[in-house]
């Protein structure tokens, strides 16, 4: 897991990253809005959280991963800080990587937590 100072962080926690459809601005294509996952910073660089392993999945649709390809990603999730998730999200994004549907409602459920 990348390790950072947890009192500085470039991305506004803030807002919801999972805006529903309708909300403004959000396109309603995908299950999980990334309209709030952009960092405040204008730098786009890919930030990993020790998960270059998840980069043969790349433009895998997230309805397609087996159990233990899930379970690579849960691992991942499960070990990072909750602070750290929503970058965590863009970092995949980025990288064009979906998190597996599987998995989606959980990490909702972590960051309402």
């Amino acid at each position: 897991m990348k390790l950072k100072n947890l009192f500085a962080s470039e991305l506004d926690y803030t807002q919801n990253p999972f805006a529903s459809p309708d909300a403004e601005g959000c396109c309603g294509k995908h299950k999980l809005c990334i309209k709030n996952l952009k960092p405040s910073s204008v730098q786009q660089a890919v930030e990993y959280y020790d998960d270059e392993e998840l980069d043969v999945f790349k433009n895998r649709p997230s309805n397609l991963y087996n159990d233990e390809e899930i379970e690579q990603f849960a691992e991942i999730l499960h070990t990072l800080w909750k602070s750290d998730i929503v970058g965590w999200m863009f970092s995949l994004r980025l990288r064009e990587i979906e998190l597996p549907d599987s998995l989606q409602d959980e990490v909702i459920l972590i960051l309402n937590a």
